[in-house]
């Protein structure tokens, strides 16, 4: 029997409630969607609703995205994380509820993969800022000094207040989770309205709701390929799971020196992790546990990574290392195609 993470309950209790409450009459299913492209999150937003006459759902779930972004983005002045930054060491500080919700799941997620899933990582990233204009290697002295304001166990959140207090020194940084839970929250949108058949694409996180409307198969969803830009796939799952969340050094780095540093940092050593690992996508049905399962999974390595997602119930995962191997999941061996030449099968 394979263990269940006390989070995927926490992950998953927003979804539950829709699917028990009451439901309108879905609507009839179009083959050409209607399909909105926004620059948020720092990556490509795309959106496609499968029915017509959904502008204003389309409208909603955009504005819905920007909002978010306004209180979970680390840079943006004013947001929930910023003020929270600002004010460490200082004051607790009062935060929206959806705030404070991803803030309890990540620190959950922080006590179920033993600190390699830790929010406040914002310690070394913010000296990185890979993926910034103003992007650059810190020094081993900068990053040595950063690491012991690294403990997710150090954020102090009261329940009953709303607040959030991390000592001076720490930094949070919620994009290892946000994508997640916005994407998590947009499926969420949809249904309330009886949109059944959708895809929300947020850059690396992918939710798809209902069954193609082109194939009887469903949708089949490929796994990107790590040397290439996104788009570019090594093979693909039919029939998939709800979520598809990819991670991989080829998303963002800085090159210093003519050696390139990717965004997934370590956080034990400050520094990008460096294992067997290219990328790695999870199959899930929360994007929010998809998203934190990703960064765990790249920071275990292909190994130890498939032995604990092995482990887990209702969660699959592809892995490619960087000799061009394809591993997979115990769940997707019968079902996931290779049709990248360039790629071997290992498992």
């Amino acid at each position: 029997m394979k263990k269940a993470l006390r989070w995927l309950c926490l992950s998953l209790v927003l979804i539950l409630l829709v699917a028990c409450g009451k439901k309108e009459e879905a609507l009839p299913v179009i083959k050409s969607p209607l399909t909105r492209s926004e620059s948020l999150l720092h990556t490509v937003v795309q959106l496609s609703i499968y029915h017509e006459g959904q502008e204003e759902v389309m409208d909603r779930a955009v504005a819905y995205i920007k909002e978010m972004e306004g209180l979970l983005s680390t840079n943006l002045e004013g947001s929930d994380v910023y003020r929270i930054n600002q004010a460490a060491g200082k004051e607790p500080v009062v935060v929206d509820e959806r705030t404070f919700e991803v803030l309890e799941t990540a620190l959950e997620m922080g006590k179920e993969s033993d600190g390699l899933f830790d929010v406040s990582i914002g310690a070394v990233s913010n000296l990185w800022k890979i993926g910034d204009p103003d992007s650059r290697k810190p020094s081993d002295e900068e990053i040595k000094a950063a690491l012991p304001f690294i403990d997710y166990k150090k954020i102090q959140l009261d329940k009953e207040k709303k607040t959030v207090f991390i000592e001076e020194g720490m930094t949070l940084e919620l994009g290892a989770i946000s994508k997640g839970y916005i994407a998590d929250k947009v499926r969420e949108l949809f249904a309330s309205k009886a949109i059944t058949t959708a895809i929300i694409n947020l850059g690396g996180n992918v939710v798809v709701m209902g069954d193609s409307p082109s194939s009887q198969d469903g949708w089949n969803v490929g796994v990107q390929d790590p040397d290439e830009v996104r788009g570019a796939t090594v093979g693909s799952v039919p029939g998939t799971h709800d979520s598809v969340v990819t991670s991989g050094i080829y998303e963002r780095y800085v090159e210093v020196d003519g050696l390139k540093y990717h965004h997934i940092l370590d956080p034990k050593t400050g520094y990008p992790v460096e294992n067997d690992i290219s990328g790695v996508t999870v199959f899930s049905q929360s994007s929010m546990q998809g998203d934190a399962l990703s960064t765990t999974l790249f920071l275990l390595g292909v190994e130890k990574g498939l032995d604990f997602i092995n482990q887990q119930e209702g969660v699959e995962a592809v892995f490619i290392d960087k000799d061009q191997g394809v591993h997979v999941s115990d769940g997707l061996k019968d079902s996931f195609e290779l049709s990248n030449e360039e790629y071997h099968l290992v498992n």
